[in-house]
């Protein structure tokens, strides 16, 4: 079974163009779970208005994105868990290639693929988010976050791991592929699977934190996954 987590917050623009996306490449006992965080458009309604089972809504107002996604993982029932942004768009092949890897390689607990660039149009940009490769290290990926939610697949073992998200944390996909880095395999799918939509109204934006809010962010970052690595291996703390 496949749980797709999204994450909502004034969406409407983007939202069905997203959800349609999905559901026209998982199964008939898959799940969208979708977790609005309090907005003030159309986006519950465009929701609502699937008659689609697999479709459900749950209304928050947790006012991150961060716990946000933490509730959906919280209560995603799939053995494999995908994390879907409000505004994007998922390649047609998206979810059977990742599946295919998951299937192919028992040890990889945590898929990302690579993905094309698009305005708000759709118009795809000109532009590389993955130019100088992907980096699987988790040093360097303290240093410089490498991974994207929005293009993660994992096992449900997983949770284990990343749950609960710590409190000062900078950004749920940073903390989820770094605990990937740390306990499990991480496989990064060398294809263009994903429209990452860039617009004026994109939700998540770390680029938004001063210089020392970001040094003082990854200074938490390690702290947290020393304490969740003690505990897991060593069962302290």
């Amino acid at each position: 079974m496949i749980s797709v987590c999204v994450a909502t917050y004034n969406g409407e623009k983007y939202i069905k163009e997203q959800i349609n996306s999905i559901l026209e490449q998982i199964g008939k006992n898959d799940e969208v779970i979708v977790s609005d965080d309090g907005s003030k458009d159309r986006t519950v309604e465009i929701i609502q208005n699937y008659n689609d089972s697999r479709v459900t809504i749950y209304h928050n107002v947790f006012k991150s994105p961060i716990r946000n996604f933490e509730f959906l993982i919280s209560i995603a029932k799939g053995d494999y868990i995908f994390l879907s942004d409000q505004d994007d768009i998922w390649h047609e092949d998206k979810v059977s290639k990742y599946l295919k890897i998951f299937n192919e390689i028992p040890m990889v607990s945590l898929v990302i693929s690579d993905l094309k660039i698009i305005d708000k149009n759709g118009i795809i940009q000109d532009k590389e988010f993955y130019k100088k490769g992907f980096k699987n290290n988790i040093l360097q990926n303290i240093i410089s976050n490498n991974f994207i939610g929005c293009t993660m697949a994992f096992k449900k073992e997983l949770k284990t791991h990343i749950l609960p998200f710590p409190k000062n944390i900078a950004m749920h996909d940073w903390w989820i592929g770094l605990c990937g880095v740390l306990f499990d395999e991480i496989y990064f799918i060398d294809e263009k699977l994903h429209y990452y939509r860039r617009h004026d109204n994109n939700v998540t934006n770390v680029n938004n934190f001063n210089f020392l809010a970001k040094v003082k962010f990854r200074i938490n970052m390690v702290n947290e996954l020393l304490k969740r690595y003690f505990k897991t291996k060593y069962n302290l703390l």
